[in-house]
């Protein structure tokens, strides 16, 4: 309330912590004092300051001086506003522009502690699985989208088509017709689900821990692309063998036998459960630097924009709107997430495609043909020279854009969803 005495000074007498919100009421002067009840941590006045709940034109309005305080219960301060006016404070039986920024402070605090609360105790568990679900969701969603175009990959990578891509097309719809060209497509996801699962939350978690270690509020291209390395490692050690199984059932010789569980347990008796981790090397050399162009570059990207003047616009708009859909809570938006999504899947593809075509050569070699990383890599430019280690390219990236940006979209859009924090 103003103090009659004083028009340029307003009395707090007691304030709840839940109205508190110290970016939008301004503390100056070297008198007075401000009570929170008795239910307010100690650790409110600290938490809600670097939270930056409030708008930057609430900032500007009122100033900020915390002169002390003990207990947690009792603040020195003056709340005074600005200029010597009343503006904003005056007294009238409706809401006031104060009471009308006081509620929106309050939510934006009680969206704090519902956060805090979700990552405590079973939270995290559940919050996990549902981040997990969430890049399933993705990898199913884009590898169906693009099942053809990585079936005819497979046909220039496995089966050393040499033929245009058009013929090879009409060969697939007269000898399979269209579900040939999505074959396999199951397995795939039963490869590409888990895959893209902890391929998404391994990044997340590793780079939040790099950030925790150097102490940075954020993280920096260094830091992105080794997080991004070490969650494609992980991804692929965990997942390597539906990988090596799905490439064996596409191989010439694979209709035989005998789908998925089929080609599983002819693997185990003829060569053993290590071969299921046949091209792991491969697999980990390729993975590493393409993880990190991945995730490095979408994240650089993506932290470019909401630097920018209009991504800070965004980010305000939404902080103030309520009632948003998963669309339009989307950071980058709908156009800008597919775009960023398949910028980063193209550089990561073309950067690490040779890796690719020597690991399903490896895959595919028996125990009594079987060679080394390095030496497949020599027979294959032996055989068809450096371009043979492109084999394939073009109908990939046609299969990488679509998918990467489908991919970031769909995780994004599933982590609003799924209210993943």
């Amino acid at each position: 309330m103003v103090n009659p005495s004083d028009p340029g000074r307003v009395r707090v007498s007691s304030l709840s912590s839940s109205d508190l919100c110290l970016n939008s009421i301004g503390f100056n002067g070297s008198d007075g004092g401000l009570f929170l009840e008795d239910s307010g941590p100690r650790s409110f006045v600290s938490l809600i300051g670097n939270q930056g709940l409030c708008s930057e034109s609430r900032r500007r309005r009122i100033g900020l001086e915390v002169r002390g305080g003990t207990g947690g219960r009792f603040l020195s301060v003056t709340v005074s506003i600005n200029g010597g006016g009343n503006e904003g404070f005056e007294e009238d039986s409706g809401e006031t522009a104060a009471e009308s920024e006081m509620q929106v402070c309050r939510r934006r605090v009680e969206k704090v502690e519902e956060k805090k609360k979700v990552l405590s105790g079973g939270g995290a568990a559940l919050n996990t699985t549902k981040h997990l679900w969430a890049g399933a969701v993705a990898a199913a969603v884009s590898r169906t989208f693009v099942a053809p175009l990585e079936r005819l990959k497979l046909e220039y990578i496995v089966r050393g088509e040499k033929r245009h891509l058009l013929e090879v097309i009409k060969t697939i719809a007269a000898t399979q017709g269209i579900k040939g060209f999505w074959k396999g497509n199951f397995v795939n996801i039963l490869r590409t689900a888990p895959f893209k699962a902890i391929n998404f939350y391994s990044y997340e978690k590793y780079r939040d821990h790099l950030l925790k270690l150097t102490g940075n509020e954020e993280a920096t291209n260094l830091e992105r692309f080794v997080a991004g390395a070490a969650a494609g490692i992980t991804a692929t050690v965990l997942c390597i063998p539906m990988d090596t199984i799905r490439t064996v059932m596409v191989a010439p010789g694979g209709e035989a036998l005998g789908g998925l569980i089929g080609t599983f347990g002819h693997m185990i008796r003829t060569e053993g459960f290590f071969s299921l981790y046949k091209g792991l090397v491969p697999s980990i050399i390729s993975m590493a630097p393409s993880g990190a162009v991945f995730y490095g570059v979408y994240d650089i990207l993506k932290s470019a924009y909401l630097h920018s003047p209009e991504g800070r616009k965004r980010l305000q708009n939404m902080k103030q709107g309520e009632d948003l859909n998963a669309l339009d809570q989307l950071e980058l938006g709908t156009v800008r997430t597919l775009i960023y999504g398949a910028i980063a899947g193209a550089c990561a593809e073309a950067a690490t495609y040779p890796f690719e075509v020597v690991r399903r050569q490896l895959q595919m070699q028996v125990r009594a043909t079987k060679m080394s990383a390095l030496a497949t890599s020599l027979k294959i430019v032996e055989q068809g020279g450096i371009p043979a280690l492109y084999a394939g390219l073009t109908p990939s990236l046609l299969q990488v854009l679509p998918s990467a940006a489908i991919s970031y979209f769909v995780y994004e859009f599933m982590k609003i969803v799924l209210k993943v924090e």
